[in-house]
């Protein structure tokens, strides 16, 4: 697992160190760096000629992080809305991506695409139950001694 990066004050250090003729051991033991960090950094100093960090390899992203949040808060707005849609979004604020690419900024936000799971439609005899409630939601106390319910038995 890698840590974070050094400072730049640091390991101008170790290389001014170095360079008044100090070993790896002492100057690690100096500063409190591994050896082989001491020994990693030298040695980009004597290869590169300096210690800031370089620029690195890699595809520059398509949405900025500004068009990801943009897209993030738009999804979190309405939880329906299509990748189409956001296609169309995203083209409205001036960044124009493929679908493929909003997929992947929002999987990255920890948001993924799911098919809602088919119910059954209310059978009629459960329709009209509901409707029922609906109608008589509103009824009173004496009201609702009246109904006989079908769940309750006669004891005689």
């Amino acid at each position: 697992m890698k840590s974070k990066e050094l400072s730049v004050d640091l390991r101008d250090r170790i290389v001014s160190r170095h360079r008044s003729g100090e070993g790896y051991r002492k100057i690690s033991a100096a500063l409190k760096v591994p050896m082989s960090t001491v020994a990693s950094i030298i040695c980009k100093w004597k290869k590169f000629g300096t210690t800031r960090t370089l620029p690195r390899v890699g595809r520059p992203a398509k949405l900025s992080d500004r068009g990801r949040r943009a897209l993030v808060r738009e999804v979190t707005k309405n939880l329906m809305v299509t990748l189409t849609e956001l296609q169309h979004f995203s083209v409205e604020r001036g960044e124009p991506s493929r679908r493929k690419t909003i997929s992947a900024a929002l999987h990255q936000s920890g948001l993924y695409g799911r098919v809602a799971r088919r119910k059954p439609l209310l059978s009629k005899r459960r329709l009209a139950r509901l409707e029922f409630a609906k109608r008589h939601l509103k009824d009173s106390q004496t009201m609702r001694k009246k109904i006989l319910w079908s769940d309750e038995t006669m004891n005689t």
